[in-house]
């Protein structure tokens, strides 16, 4: 008995070992825009955006404080904000539970340090690059019409390579977020005169949050500098979440 014991028992497998649970979503860039382009309705409209969208896609319900990757210049009594500080101090992951980066410094230390195949919106999705797939609401601007490529790989930061504010000489916030204007360029250059914003292109060899000031505010004005309106959004700081995608639940 006790032999045959010790057999039954020494043939018994292993149980496996528990999966690691895939870290939570906390970076990700917004699968739409807002209805009046670059007027976010100042970075509080914004940061409301990137709450809504991170609740209604994923079920949220714990409280986290999601704020927009953008930055503000400074004005009359007003500081500028940099948007490398709004957003806690990482690392910060995407809904698949890749590393986007682990601090801030490692964030803008490298100009092409985000890439399409990593910057995912809040589904889960791909959603930015060149060839990228229009998305069908893009449709209804009348450069889309006419120019039927993907205008989502600018991406509005209104900020310099390290993630800080310009100076207040020029515009490149559209205003802080307010204004929808049409501007006076035809593309985005850094010569526009006009109100614009900064915008950055996550691809190889591009500088991934500063690439460049869009023709104007307007969402046509944006398209034509290949942009949708689209910013990076994170929580500033971790709290407990029930969410199925945040507790590990494996994305289609």
């Amino acid at each position: 008995m006790l032999a045959g014991s010790y057999i039954a028992s020494a043939q018994t497998p292993a149980p496996a070992a528990p999966l690691a649970a895939r870290p939570p979503m906390t970076f990700f860039i917004t699968s739409a825009g807002l209805p009046g382009g670059a007027n976010l309705h100042g970075l509080a409209g914004a940061d409301a955006h990137c709450t809504d969208l991170a609740r209604n896609a994923n079920g949220e319900r714990g409280v986290r404080t999601w704020r927009a990757y953008l930055s503000t210049q400074e004005r009359t009594n007003k500081p500028a904000v940099n948007a490398r500080d709004r957003i806690g101090n990482g690392p910060w992951h995407n809904a698949a539970g890749e590393m986007i980066a682990k601090d801030v410094d490692d964030l803008h230390g490298t100009p092409d340090r985000l890439k399409p195949q990593v910057v995912l919106n809040e589904f889960g999705q791909q959603g930015t690059g060149y060839g990228a797939p229009p998305d069908p609401r893009d449709q209804s601007w009348a450069y889309m019409q006419t120019h039927p490529f993907s205008v989502r790989h600018e991406i509005l930061t209104g900020s310099q390579p390290d993630g800080r504010a310009f100076p207040p000489d020029h515009d490149h916030t559209c205003d802080n977020w307010t204004s929808e204007e049409e501007g006076n360029s035809p593309l985005r250059a850094r010569t526009n005169t006009g109100p614009g914003a900064e915008i950055g292109q996550p691809e190889i060899g591009s500088v991934w949050n500063s690439h460049g000031i869009s023709g104007g505010c307007s969402h046509e004005a944006l398209a034509r500098s290949h942009s949708a309106g689209l910013f990076y959004c994170s929580p500033l700081a971790e709290t407990d979440v029930s969410s199925p995608i945040l507790r590990g639940r494996c994305l289609a």
